[in-house]
């Protein structure tokens, strides 16, 4: 799982699009990631469309509650991402502690 990390910096250095990076960060989370962390989750948002927001958290060097608000705005971002609603910011607090405590994600 060390190379979603690595790709995750990869990203960075190859484009400037956020939605490019948001379509290669969903392509490796589904490779990577079942669906939902639990069979009780509420399924509002997968596993890979919150490793996908928080790639983009990284990648645009923004908060939790700044990557909501670019979800928000923008149509293409959630597009790319097949959000049918935008998660609260505290949504994506909390699955980033789970990604990090079960490894399956490192800080980028």
């Amino acid at each position: 799982m060390n190379t979603i990390a690595w790709r995750c910096i990869a990203m960075r250095t190859m484009t400037k699009s956020p939605v490019a990076v948001a379509r290669q960060a969903m392509r490796i989370a589904k490779a990577a990631l079942p669906d939902y962390s639990s069979v009780y989750s509420r399924h509002d948002s997968t596993q890979h469309q919150l490793f996908a927001i928080l790639a983009l958290r990284q990648f645009l060097k923004t908060d939790y509650r700044g990557i909501i608000q670019m979800l928000a705005n923008f149509s293409d971002l959630r597009k790319a991402l097949d959000l049918k609603k935008v998660p609260h910011y505290s949504t994506l607090c909390y699955a980033e502690k789970r990604l990090l405590k079960k490894g399956l994600l490192k800080a980028c």
